[in-house]
């Protein structure tokens, strides 16, 4: 698979992950009136499954790849993707005084580039290429 194809991919499920974090975001902090680093873990949590399953077989096209190899790599790379976008956030809204929806939205990108080189790097590295 040509690598536009595969970051186009991942932009698309990127997309829909973006939009179940923060729509979960949303509900904790507006409705349920949690505080924003709750609400975030709990939005990047609920994006996680449904990242792995379209990252292993529709962006990576790891369908031969062994779950007990990739489960544990792809939670190191959202660990530290999730760990480069979770101390954005905090320096976004303690230091910099960016408004919170704002720092969370921003922070998505951090997350994208960290996971997405952390996965075809490592995780899902050598995959059948569809």
């Amino acid at each position: 698979m040509k690598e536009s194809v595969r970051i186009l991919r991942f932009a698309i499920i990127g997309s829909l992950n973006a939009l179940i974090t923060a729509v979960v975001i949303w509900l904790m902090m507006d409705i349920f009136h949690c505080g924003y680093i709750i609400s975030n873990i709990a939005g990047y949590i609920a994006a996680l499954i449904n990242n792995f399953f379209w990252s292993k077989y529709w962006i990576f096209g790891s369908s031969s790849g062994s779950f007990q190899r990739e489960v544990p790599l792809f939670l190191i790379a959202f660990g530290c993707a999730y760990g480069a976008q979770f101390i954005s956030l905090l320096l976004m809204v303690e230091l910099l005084g960016i408004n919170e929806y704002l720092a969370q939205f921003l922070g998505l990108f951090v997350y994208g580039a960290v996971n997405f080189v952390m996965n075809r790097k490592i995780t899902f590295k050598g995959s059948s290429q569809l």
